[in-house]
């Protein structure tokens, strides 16, 4: 039961975020680059992931997530970059990989969406970000709903870390993309005025 609706929360937060940004960032036709870069990051995630564990174990890795709901926001980020690097750098590569599968997909799109590194660093940035807080969030969730962590068995725990993983990804890639749109028409408002004038 806890598993399934972990499961669907994460699942329709994941999709709320991606609507959003398909409205913050419209595409005629095909896929808008925020939407290739986001599922690069999830791609580069697994795979790091996958290594981390080989490394780290699953049972270790759940102790990592039980652990997750008890500590601060900086605390559990620390703890991630320590215990999962792997996922981490996974996710930032995937990132700058969709850089020249943009260039595949969209041969004419201009450079501030598709080639300029420090907006694709800066979306990494706030996927990483998003990471940590959707993972505290969902987990916290979780221990909300069962009244106690100790209601909770590891495949819970796993799950409620994944899922809110990639929830805060997607919800990171919203606020930077946002954030990157807002800029470019705060920008572009002088020189409107100049030619209205």
């Amino acid at each position: 039961m806890l598993i399934s609706s972990g499961f669907v929360v994460s699942l329709c937060t994941i999709a709320a975020g991606c609507w959003a940004l398909a409205r913050i960032r419209p595409q005629r036709a095909g896929v808008s680059p925020p939407h290739v870069m986001l599922s690069f990051g999830f791609g580069g995630m697994l795979i790091g992931l996958w290594i981390d564990t080989t490394q780290l174990g699953w049972l270790q890795l759940a102790g990592l997530c039980r652990a997750n709901s008890q500590i601060s926001y900086i605390d559990s980020l620390i703890l991630h970059l320590r215990f999962l690097p792997a996922m981490h750098i996974g996710m930032v590569a995937g990132g700058l990989l969709a850089i020249p599968a943009l260039r595949a997909l969209h041969p004419g799109c201009g450079r501030y969406l598709c080639s300029l590194i420090a907006q694709n660093l800066l979306c990494s940035t706030w996927m990483l970000v998003g990471m940590t807080a959707g993972a505290l969030l969902l987990r916290n969730w979780q221990v909300v709903m069962t009244e106690g962590a100790g209601f909770l068995n590891t495949t819970d725990g796993l799950s409620g870390m994944l899922g809110g993983m990639f929830a805060g990804m997607t919800w990171g890639m919203v606020i930077s993309v946002a954030l990157y749109r807002a800029f470019l028409n705060w920008r572009m408002q002088p020189k409107h005025a100049l030619k209205v004038a």
